[in-house]
């Protein structure tokens, strides 16, 4: 199962789509063309992390863990300041999330004005999910633990999961080296030359 089916079966695209007025098979679209850059951002932010995997696990426990999930799939507005600060973490930047939006606003035909509004929610929602499902094991040494569910949840390893993201994360990853992350850097870098 891709993590674009768990979001949707968690309800949590249902509810982004009713928070910002879509149709959910807009929201659907828009995090399926979102979420390759934001796994990125959490495998690059785990490998640069002196502690590697702890360092994510601390980190994820430090933004909310498993209630940013929740944050999402309450009645409420979500609180997006969460998400904005897990974009900071992952992303480093603001101008990579403007090309994260802007790559995905050519993929989709959604406007980036939208993505925009979606990437702190959908950043909430994986890093609610990993911090869940990383929960016991997220210190793990062994490849399992969280650093072992961002490379399932990016397609990584042997596994071709037909709807998963492995694809749509090839698409993004210019030099193939399994994370469409630094290619969107790249991107921004030269966009703001």
């Amino acid at each position: 199962m891709s993590i674009l089916d768990i979001l949707q079966q968690s309800g949590g695209i249902e509810t982004m789509a009713r928070e910002l007025g879509v149709n959910e098979s807009v929201a659907q679209a828009g995090a399926a063309a979102l979420l390759p850059s934001i796994l990125g951002g959490f495998k690059k932010t785990t490998q640069a992390q002196p502690s590697g995997l702890d360092g994510l696990g601390g980190l994820l426990g430090q933004l909310g863990g498993g209630g940013l999930l929740d944050s999402v799939l309450r009645p409420q507005p979500t609180p997006v300041n969460k998400g904005n600060e897990i974009l900071g973490q992952i992303f480093g930047s603001k101008e990579v999330s403007r090309t994260v939006a802007a790559g995905a606003e050519q993929q989709t035909g959604i406007s980036s004005d939208l993505l925009k509004k979606m990437l702190p929610i959908v950043a909430m929602m994986v890093a609610g999910y990993m911090a869940k499902q990383g929960g016991d094991n997220s210190g793990s040494s062994n490849g399992g633990g969280i650093g072992g569910l961002i490379g399932g949840l990016l397609g990584g390893g042997s596994k071709t999961s037909s709807g998963g993201l492995g694809g749509l994360a090839s698409l993004l990853d210019l030099d193939g080296d399994g994370n469409p992350l630094d290619d969107i850097i790249g991107m921004a870098g030269k966009l703001t030359r």
